[in-house]
């Protein structure tokens, strides 16, 4: 079973709302808290901590296959039913929110809403990872696991009197805190360019608002980023959301419209178009887990601490079943490798790390080699 192949690796799932300024050269992200979930409750008792292990289930579904139209799979819907028997561990936690008076008047000194703070009990649910797994498997559900494309976020706002400015979390922060929700509900890494000297030098307004791909891809390279996302947002007189978003995935760009009345749910239809083709992309399949052996040939492995590295990685990747040391020789190291998928699949999850150099490797000739061979730049 996929789950007793690989157990995916847990940390907070906090990488998914990194700081708008942090960026590194290498951003496929290893996301986390895939097998968690957070749920408002009202009380601590038995109905409302069911009913919360049924929304978290469903939501952990989303996370780990990245597609919500699994949740419509007979097996999925049987499994949420009886959502407590994969649960691992539960806790309890209070916060204070703030909600808008019953009365929902403006104050006659402003125009602002007038809001009070009340505490919020929240149940946080881990779920038992083997045990999610082994339920996709058993449904021929795709598992995606935690290794995740990045996605590079532009994006340029035009208002209803033709002014024309980049998204930043400063001036447009619940555009921002709404592709952050998205990211966290469906573990996609998304990141935001920093709009410093260099990106602003590189890119304009109107170069992002015309969807230039060549020039957007150019300004994206400094981040290292696996595909890019821009998008053109106008507001109207009559408050609708029209714009244009262009997907660079693969060395092709798919560009479709926007329109909606709501802020959401514009921002959502892109974000869900593009999670989907991700995950359909890197997710493993259940009916793949004979998916053959390959040889990894691996240079630049100058010591034992490297070659302590080099195993600990290559055994945390997905596909990777088992791995064998198959022949030694100087600083060279070859490792045989069972993989659950093909070789195609394995040559893009190593892609998104970059801890390994290609060296004479192609996209096309992959998906039928027996050998790769790349040099550790850890």
């Amino acid at each position: 079973m996929i789950a007793q192949l690989k157990q995916i690796v847990r940390y907070s799932l906090m990488l998914l709302t990194l700081p708008l300024i942090s960026w590194q050269p290498s951003l496929a992200l290893q996301v986390s808290g895939l097998y968690s979930q957070q749920i408002p409750v009202t009380n601590d008792g038995e109905a409302e901590r069911n009913r919360a292990f049924k929304e978290a289930l469903a939501a952990v579904v989303v996370k780990v296959s990245g597609d919500p139209r699994w949740l419509e799979n007979p097996a999925i819907e049987r499994a949420i039913a009886q959502a407590q028997n994969y649960v691992e561990a539960t806790s309890y936690i209070s916060e204070s929110i703030q909600l808008p008076l019953e009365d929902n008047t403006a104050s006659a000194d402003t125009d602002e809403e007038q809001f009070y703070t009340a505490e919020q009990r929240i149940i946080s649910v881990n779920f038992a990872a083997a045990l999610i797994d082994e339920l996709l498997e058993d449904a021929d559900i795709p598992v995606w696991d935690g290794n995740r494309p990045s996605v590079l976020v532009w994006m340029v706002l035009q208002s209803s009197a033709g002014d024309r400015e980049f998204l930043t979390a400063d001036s447009n922060p619940e555009i921002v805190r709404v592709m952050q929700d998205f990211a966290a509900a469906r573990g996609l890494p998304i990141i935001f360019p920093v709009l410093d000297f260099e990106d602003r030098r590189t890119l304009t307004e109107n170069v992002v608002w015309n969807l230039d791909e060549a020039a957007i891809s150019i300004a994206s390279e400094r981040y290292g980023a696996d595909s890019i996302l821009a998008g053109r947002l106008h507001f109207t007189a009559s408050d609708e959301l029209v714009g244009l978003w262009q997907f660079q995935f693969q060395e092709e760009a798919d560009v479709f419209d926007g329109f909606d009345s709501e802020l959401q749910s514009y921002l959502y239809d892109p974000l869900n178009r593009i999670t989907t083709r991700l995950a359909g992309y890197f997710a493993i399949l259940p009916e793949s887990i004979d998916g053959g052996s390959i040889r990894l040939r691996i240079d630049g492995i100058k010591n034992l601490n490297a070659y302590s590295s080099l195993l600990s990685y290559v055994e945390n990747l997905g596909l990777v079943a088992t791995v064998t040391t198959a022949e030694v020789d100087g600083e060279r190291i070859e490792l045989q490798l069972s993989l659950v998928g093909d070789t195609r699949q394995l040559y893009e999850q190593i892609a998104l790390d970059r801890d390994l150099l290609p060296i004479n490797n192609t996209v096309e000739d992959s998906s039928l080699a027996t050998l790769l061979h790349y040099r550790w730049t850890r």
